[in-house]
């Protein structure tokens, strides 16, 4: 959700709005964006996935962040500036990895819906992630108790490769032995 009456503003502009606010405040092309305190549910359910993604990544070369975690997305040929703050992103290439944030694209980003952003996570990140190379995208919706994975095709277009809801597991297509229990996660 936007900032109402909010001018398009300069990276730098940006920086100095987030020193003077708590707000989890996001950066898309000039715009800021402000996303919602969550909910209980969504912090149990955060709290989930980052301990399975934890021990799944533990010992390799990637590494789970959760929110709030600044990803400025960066692809060669893209020249607008995107900063976002997933709930999960798993990080691989560590080079893009500064104090504040990490510039590059994840390989899997993990949103979990709140009534007031679905639009936002359901159409604006998933093309936004498309278009960067976000092989994965996981979306997690609490209000229906269930998962959506996308992963990019040959063409770099997203597909929808599962969906669970309530029950059952869900799988990782980029990293194949990475699943999740549905009704673990929405306990």
């Amino acid at each position: 959700m936007a900032i109402p009456n909010q001018r398009v503003m300069s990276l730098e502009e940006f920086y100095q709005l987030r020193e003077s606010t708590e707000q989890r405040l996001e950066y898309m092309n000039g715009v800021v964006l402000m996303s919602p305190s969550p909910s209980t549910k969504h912090q149990r359910i955060s709290g989930r996935m980052y301990v399975s993604l934890f021990h799944f990544f533990e010992k390799t070369n990637c590494e789970v962040f959760h929110a709030p975690f600044d990803i400025e997305l960066k692809k060669e040929g893209i020249e607008e500036t995107n900063i976002v703050i997933p709930d999960l992103s798993v990080i691989c290439d560590k080079s893009g990895l500064t104090e504040q944030k990490y510039i590059g694209v994840p390989p899997l980003i993990v949103e979990i819906l709140s009534p007031s952003n679905q639009a936002h996570d359901l159409v604006v990140k998933l093309n936004l992630y498309m278009r960067y190379g976000v092989q994965e995208y996981w979306i997690v919706n609490p209000m229906l108790d269930s998962v959506q994975v996308y992963a990019l095709n040959g063409q770099g277009q997203y597909e929808q490769i599962a969906i669970a809801k309530e029950k059952g597991t869900i799988d990782s297509a980029v990293f194949p032995s990475f699943s999740v229990d549905i009704e673990t996660l929405f306990l």
